[in-house]
């Protein structure tokens, strides 16, 4: 498993690396990619960590799986490639954007441009096997993750966490509130939004909003 990752996380993860669970993970992953399909692709399972490096981090959305269909998953939690069709949940984020911050729907569901912003954006789980929802979980990757966003929590301030559904909820326990926002709602996924979990968090333009308090550039979502 290539570990291809931005310089400013290395000194801060070397040592989860290092660590046997993480051998074991790797060595799992390597094995699951020969056997099976698996996404998203090997070159872009540390994608999330490439794109939004630590230094330049402003924002946190945590994902559970990646996505398990040919051409969907990036390394980026909810993105697709460009000229993919857009997941379920991924409509609902845009249409949340549309009438919380007047941004009109995109055509590119491929979130890169938000990473690159300083969104990072965490799947929970890294890997998953084609069509099999959660079967890379359990192995390792969340004792990974977990550790990634207490890093995160420790080493940076002001950040904003975005903590959507149940399962993201749970992470709240890794952040420390004094010195960082927690912005929590139902899941954009159309069983939790269509009870009225989801639409009219504001959570774009809240986030904008906290940005700007802090001194930090706002997203352009």
């Amino acid at each position: 498993m290539n570990v291809d990752i931005n310089p400013s996380w290395k000194p801060f993860l070397q040592d989860e690396f290092d660590k046997p669970y993480f051998k074991n993970l790797t060595e799992f992953v390597k094995e699951e990619y020969a056997k099976h399909q698996c996404f998203p692709p090997g070159n872009l399972i540390f994608n999330a960590f490439e794109k939004c490096p630590l230094d330049q981090l402003k924002v946190v959305i945590i994902g559970q799986d990646p996505y398990h269909n040919y051409d969907q998953a990036n390394g980026l939690c909810f993105s697709v490639n460009d000229g993919i069709a857009h997941p379920p949940s991924l409509i609902n984020i845009f249409k949340e954007i549309e009438t919380d911050v007047n941004t009109p729907y995109p055509k590119s569901g491929n979130l890169e441009r938000w990473a690159e912003q300083g969104v990072f954006l965490l799947n929970a789980t890294l890997t998953v096997r084609a069509h099999e929802a959660g079967s890379h979980q359990k192995q390792g990757w969340e004792t990974f993750t977990d550790a990634v966003i207490k890093i995160i929590s420790e080493q940076k301030e002001s950040v904003v966490f975005l903590l959507w559904g149940g399962f993201a909820k749970k992470k709240a326990k890794l952040i420390d509130a004094k010195k960082h926002h927690i912005l929590t709602s139902g899941h954009p996924s159309p069983l939790s939004a269509n009870r009225g979990y989801w639409f009219g968090n504001k959570h774009f333009s809240k986030t904008n909003a906290i940005l700007k308090d802090n001194g930090f550039e706002v997203i352009d979502w």
